[in-house]
């Protein structure tokens, strides 16, 4: 079994709703009990106009990388995520597998660490929550080395619960 780390974003329809939806599914399909971060609110990256709530959560899995990317995916298009082709456009749900143990995969389909989580505060945020002592497996980088190194952006912590 692995631990994995599963960034959780939403920024249309209930977003608050969405997120809570995703932790239960995301209880469901751990055999460990799951760590949640807070709930953090963020500008829009790319296209899209809306905010996004986002979290994480560390959970215990015996899936390979792959078939837990597709049941992720899955479960996306079962809470309405319609398939889309604009990079960083609006979405009910996204949900990316940020760490799964230190692996390091490199696929057509799959890539872990995240290709672009060290840019992102509202990935790496909710991340150091769940996994404080948390090292990049590719560069070693310490969580907070990498939120030091990342671009600013407007993210501030919620009060909501899911």
């Amino acid at each position: 079994m692995e631990q994995v780390v599963v960034a959780v974003g939403s920024n249309l329809g209930d977003r608050h709703g969405m997120l809570q939806q995703a932790g239960t599914f995301l209880e469901r399909i751990s055999e460990t009990e799951v760590q949640k971060s807070s709930i953090w609110e963020s500008e829009p990256i790319g296209p899209s106009e809306h905010t996004f709530l986002n979290a994480a959560a560390r959970i215990g899995v015996s899936a390979k990388p792959a078939d837990l990317l597709s049941g992720l995916k899955s479960y996306e298009r079962k809470a309405g995520r319609k398939n889309q082709h604009v990079k960083w456009g609006p979405r009910l749900l996204d949900l990316d597998i940020i760490t799964y143990g230190n692996l390091v995969i490199k696929t057509d389909t799959l890539i872990i660490p995240h290709p672009e989580y060290t840019k992102r505060l509202f990935v790496l945020l909710p991340l150091r929550e769940v996994a404080p002592d948390w090292r990049d497996p590719e560069t070693g980088k310490h969580i907070d080395t990498l939120i030091n190194e990342t671009d600013q952006m407007q993210i501030k912590k919620t009060n909501l619960t899911w």
